[in-house]
């Protein structure tokens, strides 16, 4: 049975949110809607990303990209100990512009375990973030985070892309405009002009995730903004689909480690 302990520590910044995780727990797949960075302390663990398996140990830094399909499993006895910062989307690309000194459009996080020297930069991020300083006083996390960034950034490389093929591509983007509703595979299949045991291979070939498990990883995305804006577990779960709290409470500890009103308290301003 997994063991583990999850914190989240409130952030001084809006739109960034911080874990502090010592666990031997196995995530299964899923993706954030977010950027994250992080860095191993002790142990080591496995996961699949954007580019592979990867394997990361205490001292390396870690990546993800919003909407990348990953997991994670601890490598060795005894788990291992972790801390992320997961950055909404926006702050990302206005630091990347800043740093390109233009709007740079997309950017991804090439390498999903860093080789580079990163692990003080990014305890002095989170020290940063995490720290109770005076209401308004984000300057010394706004510099460290740019910093970070400035380092992770790699201006040459042009991540993969996974081509979603425009019949699936058609299906999803019925999911993602209406995470809240319930739907029916024929009705998505009959969406892809497919047989559903087809849709269904061709959509866990495409996204990583069956549709099920994408509706899912939806609905808690909006679940999670909901709670970081203040709103009650028993309203985000209603609000984004779910069946009950309960069934968010299982599905939201599953994936990010902590339940929903946790999260509430340490997201919302």
């Amino acid at each position: 049975m997994a063991q583990g302990r999850f914190l989240m520590p409130k952030t001084i910044l809006p739109g960034v949110v911080a874990v502090a995780a010592d666990s031997d727990r196995s995530f299964p797949r899923h993706m954030h809607d977010q950027f994250g960075i992080g860095l191993i302390h002790r142990g080591a663990q496995k996961s699949l990303s954007g580019r592979g398996v990867v394997e990361a140990g205490a001292g390396q830094v870690i990546t993800v990209n919003p909407g990348e399909v990953h997991d994670g499993i601890p490598l060795g006895e005894g788990g291992r100990a972790w801390r992320m910062l997961y950055l909404d989307i926006d702050i990302v690309q206005r630091a990347i512009a800043d740093l390109s000194g233009k709007d740079s459009g997309t950017f991804e996080f090439v390498h999903p375990v860093e080789k580079r020297p990163l692990a003080q930069r990014f305890n002095a991020v989170f020290s940063a973030v995490t720290a109770n300083e005076r209401p308004g006083e984000t300057l010394l996390s706004e510099e460290t985070l740019l910093m970070l960034l400035g380092d992770a950034m790699e201006k040459a490389a042009n991540p993969p892309v996974l081509a979603v093929p425009a019949i699936i591509r058609r299906a999803k983007n019925r999911i993602d405009d209406e995470p809240s509703r319930p739907f029916r595979l024929a009705d998505l299949a009959e969406e892809a002009g497919m047989s559903q045991f087809r849709f269904l291979r061709a959509f866990a070939k495409a996204t990583g995730l069956t549709p099920h498990s994408y509706l899912l990883q939806r609905r808690v995305h909006l679940a999670r903004h909901a709670l970081a804006k203040g709103t009650p577990p028993a309203e985000a779960a209603f609000v984004a689909g779910f069946a009950d709290q309960s069934h968010l409470n299982r599905v939201f500890v599953r994936q990010f480690g902590v339940t929903p009103a946790v999260y509430r308290a340490a997201a919302a301003g």
